[in-house]
């Protein structure tokens, strides 16, 4: 049986969510398509020993109080229907880049970065205010833009090697696709979301813009179908959209298809000969989570993040090793202004291989996991010099465990290196919505959703 709608999503991601809702509130007949049983994607939840775990958001970033116009936030906020007050957002209390020679702070009122740059570096900060000023006048979302390397303009302002790595740092490991570097709109788009705007995160988490959306979806008419994997996207002789199958063997038919797949997994069900081969990203990641007696505020921390480098130059690569653990982003949810936790939490993220984890036997794959959560015990214990709490719970997660759970090839966390910024592929109808669209993190991804599902699910019809 053919099941026929307007617009057809693959993906239950935040891109997804948001994409659908959009069409549905016009009155699209919409269907999401999610292979595994719950909604997120990269950023999701589920339950070890009782108790929440997020899985992919850190924070939120584009924080803005209510009320503010044009922000990225506000923009999406609006385009979904969805009141300011729902997320009950808590600001950072501050954040940190740590190098071994230097240490900047910023939080969400920019002053505090600008009076830490004054201090350590005091001969680049008209530098940094001309940087500054190119990054307020440029349209970070323009569909048109070029693919420019963010480190090739940014070295016109910034002299200082020391700064510009500790500059780039939050923005590489918080969106590139990119090796060491980024392009320029994206770096424009993660300075104004992590430096202009900043950090948040919602009451509860991850959980609640997810059945926030859920719930919204559901009551603009939209449907969502778990376990429906997508095995082939066929087109006609005209190399428009025809059909999907699933690996149920159920067809679905649409002439507007928005993907979150990815760019790389797009065109891999793509049906018949397919020229076009995006590169899979290099970038992965472990994450190790611990959950303790005490909260990090009781042992003197409280920073929210802690952008953690231990060589003079930030190496933002695939590690020739299994991980690298001279670098890592600390999270410590406890420290927003609200605190929701009864526990102490710990979440610490290190770059990874995926060839070399991919390739290890079920009990070496174990003992990894194991080395990889004492080095990050080590590293709290740094950061935190009083630190005497007890362990209660923990969890590590490797790049295959993102590769099984979101699809990824490679367990690529950013997507490929190659974007398409205005969501076209090489088949009309089909389109990409999320990180290979271009825009990055939470509100990014929703924004892209929106964007796409705007451009081509309603205007163009």
């Amino acid at each position: 049986m053919t099941k026929t709608y307007d617009a057809i999503v693959i993906g239950a991601g935040m891109s997804g969510l948001a994409a659908a809702i959009r069409l549905a509130m016009y009155d699209k007949k919409v269907c999401i398509l999610e292979k595994h049983t719950i909604s997120g994607g990269l950023n999701s939840y589920y339950q070890r020993a009782k108790r929440p775990f997020d899985v992919g958001l850190h924070a939120m970033t584009n924080f803005v109080p209510k009320g503010t116009k044009a922000a990225p936030m506000s923009k999406l906020l609006k385009q979904l229907r969805i009141p300011y007050e729902a997320l009950e957002l808590s600001e950072q209390n501050y954040s940190k880049i740590t190098f071994p020679d230097y240490e900047l702070s910023f939080s969400n009122n920019l002053e505090l970065l600008l009076s830490e740059i004054e201090k350590n570096f005091p001969d680049e900060i008209d530098g940094f205010n001309k940087l500054l000023q190119k990054i307020r006048e440029f349209n970070e979302v323009a569909l048109d833009n070029e693919t420019v390397m963010a480190k090739d303009v940014v070295s016109h302002f910034i002299k200082n090697e020391s700064l510009l790595e500790m500059i780039f740092c939050p923005l590489l490991i918080y969106g590139s696709a990119w090796e060491n570097d980024m392009d320029f709109s994206q770096f424009v788009i993660m300075f104004k979301s992590i430096y202009l705007e900043g950090f948040c995160r919602p009451k509860n988490g991850v959980r609640t813009v997810i059945n926030l959306l859920l719930e919204k979806l559901e009551n603009v008419g939209g449907e969502i179908h778990f376990r429906t994997e997508v095995a082939a996207i066929r087109t006609n002789h005209d190399g428009a959209i025809s059909e999907i199958e699933t690996k149920k063997g159920e067809i679905y038919k649409a002439p507007v298809v928005l993907s979150s797949m990815g760019y790389p997994e797009t065109m891999n069900v793509l049906d018949g000969e397919n020229n076009y081969s995006p590169r899979v990203g290099k970038m992965t990641f472990t994450e190790s989570i611990m959950l303790l007696d005490k909260k990090p505020s009781e042992m003197g921390q409280n920073a929210t993040i802690i952008f953690y480098n231990n060589r003079p130059k930030y190496l933002y690569r695939k590690p020739t090793e299994i991980y690298d653990n001279q670098s890592a982003v600390v999270c410590f949810p406890n420290n927003f202004g609200h605190d929701d936790y009864e526990d102490g939490w710990i979440r610490m993220t290190n770059m990874a291989n995926y060839e070399l984890w991919k390739e290890l036997e079920r009990p070496e794959y174990l003992k990894e996991k194991e080395r990889v959560f004492n080095d990050s015990v080590e590293l709290a214990k740094k950061l935190i010099p009083n630190f005497d709490a007890n362990i209660l719970v923990k969890d590590t997660f490797s790049p295959t465990t993102i590769e099984r759970y979101t699809g990824h090839f490679g367990g690529t966390v950013y997507g490929s290196p190659d974007k398409s910024r205005d969501g076209k592929t090489p088949v009309k109808g089909l389109y990409l919505i999320g990180t290979d669209q271009g825009f990055l993190g939470i509100v990014g991804s929703m924004l892209s959703g929106i964007s796409m599902a705007n451009l081509y699910g309603l205007m163009e019809n």
